[in-house]
Parts: structure tokens; sequence; C-alpha cells
């Protein structure tokens, strides 16, 4: 059964720490690319930060880059975004997603709300 199971959000005060989870099943997982978006307020979706198949090559976007840190663990078929130094302007909801062109991979998690407010 396809799934993409998302975990570890909630709310945080500006400077800490959350780290996300993207629990998967039925599909190739190491054949696929594993990448982070966020969808704020004004319904933007935006990646954040991305991950190649083997873990070797990582993509962030300059407002993330240092703080959060995307990972995956291929035999348990997971991927994570470990969030620091949070800021109030990270608050979205964060969606995990599988690409893998060459298998026809393409499916999302269904978000989680990460709040960053004092």
């Amino acid at each position: 059964q396809l799934e993409l199971v998302q975990s570890g959000g909630g709310l945080v005060q500006p400077g800490g720490s959350l780290r996300l989870s993207c629990a998967t099943s039925g599909f190739t997982f190491s054949d696929a690319a594993m990448l982070w978006y966020r969808q704020t307020s004004e319904k933007e979706r935006t990646m954040v930060a991305s991950i190649s198949q083997s873990g070797s090559q990582e993509r962030y976007i300059d407002s993330v880059r240092g703080r959060f840190t995307i990972s995956r663990d291929n035999a348990a078929k997971e991927a994570y975004l470990q969030m620091d130094d949070l800021k109030p302007e990270d608050t979205a909801v964060y969606y995990c997603r599988a690409l893998g062109l060459a298998d026809g991979i393409d499916y999302w998690g269904k978000g989680t709300l990460v709040t960053v407010s004092s």
C-alpha cells in the first residue's frame, strides 16, 4: 500500500528545533529523490530541501541553508528534515515528496503544520 506518513510538526518558539519524519511504503524508496516543501498561509508551495537517491547530494534554499538538514535512511525507507534555529517565517505546512521520474514515482505526503511563535 502506497503511503507517505509525516510526523514531527508542532508549535515551537523562535530558536527552537523540530525534526520532521516521512515514513514511506508501497514503492521503491531507493529509486526516488526525496524533497521537502513548505506552504505558507499565502498558499505558495516552495521546495526547501532535497536529497538524492543515495543521500550523497543535498540542496537547500538560501533561507534555510545552515539551519535545516535533510537526510534519509534507505533501509528504513524514511526521510527526515531536521530544523534548527527556527524563525517565525518558517511557519508553514511542510510536505514530503518522493520523486523518481524513471520509475514514474511522484508522491506527496499529507503535510504537517510547523508553527514558530513566542
